[in-house]
This record gives C-alpha cells, sequence and structure tokens, in this order.
C-alpha cells in the first residue's frame, strides 16, 4: 500500500477507552509509514494519554474532540437520538465526511451499528449490514457471518450476506471464488427450516461458489473459506467458541500444576503450548466488520487490549486498501441483475 490512509479512532469506546487505544494506535503508526490516525474523544483525556508514551510518529496523530461517549450497556435508540456528539458518533461522520477512509471502534455493537447505518446508510441492494470476521481453523482462517448484527433474517438476507462474505474473503484473501457454506444442523438437503433451505436453492443458482450445508465443526475444519449464517446463530457460536477456548486453556493450567511431574513437562511442552497459544490467539483475529455499508467500519472487542485493538486498526488498513463497500457494491449490483433476469 503506498496512498496515504486515515484512521478514525473511537477512543473512548471499550472497556479501557484512551489506555488501550492509543498504545494500539502508535504501534500500528509505526508499522504503517502512510498512516494518519485521529483519536476521537475527550481531548484533554487524550492529550495527556499521548504525553505519557513514546512521542515518536505522534506529528501523525490528531485529535477531534467529543464531548460524549456512549456507555457499553446503552440502548442504540438512545443512543443515537441523544449522543450526537459521541466520540463513537463523530468518529463514523469523519467518515461519512470524507476525512477519514475508516472507523474502528470498540464500543456498544449495538449503538455501533445503529449509528453507522444511519450515517453511512447502506449499499444499494443490501437490505441489511451484517458483522463479518475470521475465525482460525484447520486450514488457516475461515471468514464467517453475520456474528450477530441481525438476529431474524430471510432467505434474500442470507444470500445477501453469502455475496458480501464471499467479496470481501476473495478481495483480503486473494481467493478468486471462494467456497461459501450455509451453516445447518446437518449437511443433507432435507436438514433445516425453510427459511435456510430457500437460501440453499437461491445460492445453488447463483454465480457464487456454493459447496452446501456446513455444520458447526466445518468452521474448524475450514471446510469452506465463508461460513453464512442468522446473527443470532452466528453470535452464539462466535460465544461458545471464545468459552471453550478458555476452558481448554483453564483445564491445561490445573492439569499441569497438579505435581512435579506435570510441573517438568509443562517446561519441556513450553515451545509448543507458545507456538499453539500463538496459532488460536483470538487477539490475532479480533475485528468485526461491518459489510454492506457505504464505508468502513469495525467493531473491536470492548475488552480488547492493546494487541487485539491493534489487530482491529489492521482489518480497517486493509479494507481500504481493497476498497471493499465498492467491491460489494458492485457484486451486488451483478447479483441482483442476474436474478431478475431469471
Amino acid at each position: 500500500m503506498s496512498k496515504e490512509l486515515s484512521i478514525a479512532l473511537d477512543a473512548m469506546g471499550g472497556d479501557h477507552g484512551p489506555s488501550v487505544v492509543v498504545p494500539a494506535a502508535l504501534q500500528i503508526l509505526s508499522e504503517t509509514p502512510q498512516l494518519r490516525i485521529i483519536l476521537v474523544g475527550d481531548e484533554t483525556v487524550l492529550t495527556q494519554e499521548l504525553a505519557s508514551h513514546s512521542q515518536a510518529n505522534v506529528s501523525r496523530v490528531t485529535i477531534q474532540h467529543a464531548s460524549q461517549q456512549v456507555a457499553m450497556d446503552e440502548k442504540p435508540s438512545i443512543a443515537l437520538r441523544t449522543k450526537k456528539d459521541s466520540s463513537m458518533r463523530v468518529a463514523i461522520n469523519m467518515v461519512k465526511d470524507g476525512r477519514a477512509n475508516a472507523c474502528v471502534s470498540g464500543g456498544n455493537t449495538g449503538a455501533l451499528m445503529a449509528t453507522a447505518r444511519f450515517v453511512l446508510k447502506t449499499l444499494p441492494g443490501i437490505d441489511r449490514p451484517a458483522i463479518i470476521s475470521t475465525l482460525p481453523s484447520m486450514k488457516g482462517h475461515t471468514h464467517m457471518l453475520d456474528l450477530g448484527a441481525n438476529v431474524d433474517t430471510s432467505a434474500e438476507n442470507l444470500f445477501e450476506f453469502a455475496v458480501m462474505g464471499s467479496v470481501l474473503t476473495s478481495a483480503v484473501e486473494n481467493i478468486e471464488s471462494p467456497t461459501i457454506g450455509l451453516l445447518n444442523i446437518g449437511e443433507e438437503e432435507v436438514k433445516g427450516n425453510e427459511r435456510v433451505k430457500e437460501a440453499a436453492r437461491i445460492l445453488s443458482d447463483s454465480d457464487l461458489n456454493y459447496v452446501g450445508f456446513v455444520e458447526g465443526d466445518d468452521i474448524f475444519k475450514g471446510t469452506v473459506d465463508v461460513v453464512v449464517c442468522d446473527g443470532f446463530v452466528g453470535n452464539i457460536s462466535l460465544k461458545t467458541t471464545e468459552g471453550v477456548a478458555k476452558m481448554i486453556s483453564h483445564f491445561m493450567r490445573e492439569e499441569f500444576k497438579r505435581n512435579i511431574l506435570t510441573r517438568c513437562a509443562a517446561l519441556i511442552a513450553m515451545p509448543v503450548l507458545n507456538a499453539l497459544k500463538r496459532r488460536i490467539d483470538p487477539r490475532r483475529y479480533n475485528g468485526g466488520s461491518f459489510v454492506g455499508l457505504t464505508g468502513i467500519v469495525v467493531k473491536s472487542h470492548g475488552g480488547a487490549d492493546v494487541v487485539a485493538y491493534a489487530s482491529a486498526i489492521r482489518e480497517a488498513i486493509v479494507e481500504v486498501d481493497k476498497n471493499i463497500p465498492e467491491r460489494i457494491s458492485k457484486h451486488v449490483e451483478a447479483a441482483m441483475t442476474k436474478r431478475q433476469a431469471e
């Protein structure tokens, strides 16, 4: 990437706010010479936080004051109506106005989606935006959507998700025709509810590389490049995997601490354990993209640390470089034209 770009960060969002956002921003600036960061939030707080870090690359940081912030438990409707000068809203406005190429926020997911959709609007042909993220798999990683933006969806919505997921995956992974699977309770065509079956029929008739139904274990087998589901199922799947990962880590620590022999075994196995930890470290996969909007918005996990938040910023940079909204718009238009002609 050679062109200059700017990323607006909702610096007051998330569980840790500026104490995580600022050092993560400085880390990414050291990696990306053409990047400029706009920290959005309380100017006094952000100035103090910046002063506590190395001044290297600070010349490429701008502070945009915002007098309000959205609480993590705030209702989206209230945030949208009463928090027009929140760090979240101002950061998204900067994308709309062209002052920033993308926005990253660790704030309230519902409020972020509602605000982003209200300010940026959806792309032509897209009924609902979706959240897509990357999950580790036995073959590398898998892209999955929707992860919580849409609890109730139609078969048409699932088709739109598949188009958007295919476009993003093709662009960021350099895969010409990503394989797509529809998450279901079985691989057989007779299984699933009518909505999923109808979505399968639409996908089968499309130009997408749809391979059929996949089950929950296929997500981590790497059976397909893109897994499509509604936000209810997707969010439960995501939170379940996070819980299982924590449980396995907890059990392993317990077993290695059981006695002197297991402690010795832990020391011998440490290089392997560290390598495993790096491969499945959820911080490397932090950053859910709101696809289907006219601008780029990336959601960081609210409890993200510096490493994880930096990953979300990197995701935004990649999407800017690949011009994801424009790519999605073109493919959706082509897909809709083909369907209308049939």
